[in-house]
């Protein structure tokens, strides 16, 4: 039986947050994932319709998990309330919230797993950086996103446009025929706010990576042309992270916008095997050292 994708809104702090969810359909998720779109995307993003088998929500739901694709801060429903966005470190704060309202309403299994992509990744790290979610978060997996740019900062997506079209995609053979046509319905205004900050990210990062305590695993695109992945810049990427974890890896035939492309499938599975090797690590654990697993939320979930 094919898990069920439909829309949700969450609570954060009184900024509605819309979503995709996908839940499984025989037995409780052994945990959650949370999959973060990047600049002028969707939650849609991670639920490509180009080919079956192409998405994230789908797969993961087949697989056990339940996937929670968010519109991140300035997209979606909350655009309305945040005209121009948020600043990294209040969109990690929404973020938060909507993930506590999640898990008052849904079962998370052993916790949340973030996989996200470009700009996404950003949050992502910053959410970590932040320590809120506590014991929850599992591990993030990130694709698109380095912190050496290989281009001109002005040449970054903005409010103006969403930059050079052939750096997202790569050469076309990368991508199933459909996947240009339904990806114009993913596409989303870049918030004013988020523009700015975006060139500051170089900057930014250290001090953020200083403080992700989870394991982390980072996939450069064989096509990827927005960062820079030579041995150099990988090695600025990974050295100011304090995860017990750090894995960079490349995926051959893919071009930025992975989870579009051919490569989707591929990519999610290894994303979805990093996982599970947090959660082998959980059930090895000795008896008293193991978390509680959270099966439920405290409420019965709300379809919305």
């Amino acid at each position: 039986m094919t898990a069920e994708i439909r829309a949700i809104t969450l609570d954060a702090g009184g900024i509605p947050i819309s979503a995709l969810l996908a839940e499984p359909v025989s037995a409780p998720p052994r945990a959650a994932v949370v999959a973060i779109h990047g600049c002028g995307m969707s939650a849609g993003y991670f639920d490509s319709r180009a080919r079956p088998g192409l998405s994230l929500l789908s797969l993961g739901a087949e697989l056990g998990y339940s996937v929670l694709s968010v519109d991140r801060p300035g997209y979606g429903l909350s655009a309305a309330s945040l005209p121009e966005g948020q600043a990294l470190a209040d969109q990690a704060a929404t973020l938060h919230s909507a993930l506590a309202d999640f898990a008052d309403r849904y079962a998370t299994g052993w916790g949340f797993f973030v996989v996200a992509h470009s700009n996404g990744g950003k949050l992502a790290l910053a959410t970590a950086a932040a320590g809120e979610t506590g014991d929850r978060l599992l591990g993030l997996d990130i694709s698109g996103l380095g912190n050496r740019l290989a281009v001109a900062p002005h040449q970054l997506p903005g409010q103006d446009g969403h930059g050079d079209w052939r750096r997202h995609w790569g050469a076309l053979r990368l991508y199933p025929p459909d996947a240009f046509r339904l990806g114009r319905g993913l596409v989303s205004p870049v918030p004013a706010g988020e523009a700015r900050e975006a060139p500051l990210w170089p900057e930014l990062y250290p001090d953020i990576a200083a403080r992700v305590h989870v394991p982390v695993r980072f996939t450069f695109a064989e096509q990827e042309q927005w960062w820079r992945f030579d041995e150099e810049a990988v090695a600025a990427l990974t050295r100011p992270l304090s995860a017990p974890t750090v894995r960079v890896e490349s995926l051959p035939d893919a071009g930025h916008n992975i989870s579009l492309g051919w490569s989707a499938r591929a990519y999610h599975l290894r994303a979805l095997g990093f996982l599970e090797e947090q959660l082998l690590a959980l059930d090895a654990a000795p008896a008293g050292a193991r978390p509680v697993m959270r099966r439920e939320g405290r409420h019965r979930p709300t379809r919305t």
